[in-house]
């Protein structure tokens, strides 16, 4: 028997040929990716993910700080390829940033103290859910995306760009758009190297 949320889970690749032509219109997409991180798991429920969505001139923006970040340190011999790769999120539809804020995992530190050191561990598992909960999300819209990390190079820029708060911190990037191109077949290692099951 078929399960649906494996089924869509299966539908979730990394596209990096993408487009402005979405299927949902800047509100119906924000709101799904509101909902999609909202939904998702955080350990004592510290809801510690935080979420910036840019569309039109706001998600350029976010690209052409990339660009110019990497402009200054990639050998000018090598940035063609790096150029290509940047301007190809820049064509997508929309950016959405994911933060962690720190202030939640310091309280939590302070009124747990026998966990604190397992608290910024645990948001970092926040924020790897919430980034495959809208990936998952976007991808069951008909909307592409991948994950990049262009972090932490351009994260006293973006901040800056955005007025963000100081205790956020940057974790990930994720361009989505339209589907301009197919997928090339996804390979998995074999299940007896990463399962052990006992019954």
């Amino acid at each position: 028997m078929t399960n649906p949320a494996i089924s869509v889970f299966e539908t979730r690749r990394s596209q990096y040929a993408i487009g402005k032509q979405i299927p949902l219109d800047q509100e119906a997409t924000s709101a799904l990716i509101k909902r999609a991180v909202k939904l998702a798991p955080t350990s004592f429920n510290s809801q510690s993910s935080r979420a910036v969505i840019l569309f039109g001139e706001h998600h350029d923006r976010l690209w052409q700080i990339v660009m110019d970040t990497l402009r200054e340190i990639v050998p000018v011999d090598a940035f063609a390829s790096t150029e290509k790769k940047v301007n190809a999120f820049a064509a997508g539809a929309g950016t959405v940033l994911f933060y962690e804020d720190q202030d939640v995992v310091k309280n939590l530190q302070e009124k747990f103290p026998l966990y604190a050191d397992n608290f910024p561990v645990w948001s970092e598992h926040a924020t790897g859910i919430a980034q495959f909960a809208v990936w998952t999300a976007l991808s069951e819209a008909n909307i592409g995306a991948s994950l990049q990390h262009y972090n932490p190079i351009i994260d006293e820029a973006v901040a800056k760009e955005w007025d963000l708060p100081s205790s956020w911190t940057l974790r990930a990037q994720m361009p989505f758009g339209s589907h301009e191109s197919g997928f090339s077949e996804k390979t998995f290692m074999d299940d007896s190297e990463r399962f052990r099951v006992f019954a």
